[in-house]
């Protein structure tokens, strides 16, 4: 793969929690800010479209399925664990088709489907326009990094002092913040405890750093009214700002006038932020925007009826958010990995294992697997809540890419023993010994 520059979108922007920055052998990393325009991983042109494999059961690898069992022992039950080859040949099962809670392995749902229905190109757009009755309105997409210096190239857009711009008014500009309703910033069943920290932040249109700074902001709106009028009031003007319903006032672009316009940096870049960071709000936007909803529910039912378009084995897949912060989430092992087995054969392929942290080396996982031989060698997908650990993604090995998920809901040394199983991996990779029928 290829390093290109990233977006000029990303070098733009300057708060600490988003910037984008390379990392090693490829990869973006969410981290402290940098002098250089930071760049992002660049896959090649997509490939054609080919005949997509599926779930290939009833013949395992025996070396690697006794591993496993040795492996889990006793505590077995408190697993999903799956291996399928590039072909969707299942090597290896446990409990498989027993859906668990993911954690943020439903992450790798949310980006798939984005991918597929939005593309790598597409954009999230925050805009200032003006009506004809001269009212200014500003609405957004949900940028994960909008930030205080757009919202000062904003205020100066208003105020007519934005490039080639020559309106401007004496009077209080009348400014519409067109936002979701309250109802909608965070899904129902997320815990309230979640809710103040970051990674709980509520989910808005218009969200100045995500809406979270150390913690999360539980009153967006109000903090945007804020900063956006102080701005206005320091380059000279005044503002009277009303907070409407988003899908309540309506606008015909053909008769209003675009002032100012952002642009979020690209897909490629927003999925790499959802999987290689983790980030929750992102994928909550992903989520919506692919589902063409912002009502959480209405969007969780369209994912879910994407994912029965693919044909994959759906045993009890419980879809109930973008981000797998709720515990009403269940996927099984089977699911993911045989998802992971079908985008790999994607024409967007390259795009979505790109998004992926990088054992050792990038993203959640660039603490682990550090000096061991799964460097550099595991792409994937982590997962934590309290008593869930998951990981899922692509390990390349010696006889190809093996596609793995592993779900453990109550186990003893998670960790520990998810390092244990993608080694064994490797190790059974070629097969051992003749694939077999026997379990």
């Amino acid at each position: 793969m290829r390093i290109l520059p990233a977006c000029s979108k990303i070098a733009k922007r300057n708060h600490s929690q988003l910037l984008i920055r390379i990392l090693g052998a490829g990869g973006i990393l969410i981290g402290s800010n940098v002098s250089a325009a930071p760049t992002v991983l660049s896959p090649p042109p997509p490939v054609a479209i080919q005949g997509w494999p599926s779930l290939q059961s009833g013949r395992l690898c025996p070396s690697l399925q006794r591993s496993f069992k040795s492996l889990l022992g006793q505590g077995s039950s408190a697993w999903s664990v799956s291996v399928l080859d590039r072909h969707g040949q299942l090597l290896a099962d446990i409990n498989g088709t027993i859906a668990k809670v993911p954690a943020s392995n439903q992450k790798l749902i949310t980006t798939a489907f984005a991918l597929d229905k939005l593309g790598p190109d597409f954009k999230l757009r925050t805009q200032l326009l003006r009506r004809p009755d001269g009212v200014l309105e500003i609405s957004g997409e949900g940028d994960p990094d909008l930030g205080i210096t757009e919202i000062q190239r904003f205020a100066m857009a208003a105020l007519g002092q934005g490039g080639s711009r020559t309106f401007r008014s004496h009077d209080d500009l009348q400014l519409l913040i067109r936002e979701e309703p309250q109802q909608r910033w965070w899904p129902s069943d997320w815990h309230p405890a979640d809710r103040i920290y970051a990674y709980g932040a509520p989910i808005t249109r218009l969200a100045l750093t995500s809406n979270a700074l150390d913690v999360a902001v539980t009153n967006p709106i109000g903090r945007l009214q804020r900063l956006l009028e102080r701005e206005i009031h320091r380059q000279g003007g005044s503002a009277h700002l009303s907070l409407v319903n988003h899908d309540q006032v309506k606008t015909s672009s053909a008769q209003s006038v675009l002032l100012h316009e952002e642009d979020s940096a690209p897909m490629h870049a927003l999925v790499s932020l959802a999987n290689a960071e983790s980030h929750n709000f992102t994928a909550e936007v992903l989520l919506r925007h692919a589902a063409k909803s912002w009502d959480v529910r209405l969007a969780s039912r369209e994912a879910m009826r994407w994912m029965q378009r693919q044909n994959l084995p759906l045993t009890g897949l419980r879809i109930a958010d973008g981000s797998g912060l709720s515990r009403n989430n269940r996927m099984s092992s089977q699911t993911l990995a045989t998802l992971l087995m079908r985008m790999g054969h994607h024409p967007l392929a390259p795009y979505y294992q790109a998004s992926m942290a990088i054992a050792g080396q990038r993203g959640t996982l660039r603490k682990l697997f550090r000096g061991t031989s799964l460097e550099g060698k595991f792409w994937g997908k982590t997962g934590t809540l309290n008593g869930v650990r998951s990981i899922s993604g692509i390990l390349e090995t010696e006889d190809g890419p093996r596609y793995v998920s592993a779900i453990a809901n109550g186990a003893s040394s998670p960790n520990r023993t998810i390092g244990l199983l993608l080694k064994a991996i490797q190790r059974f990779s070629p097969c051992s010994s003749s694939l077999s029928t026997s379990k």
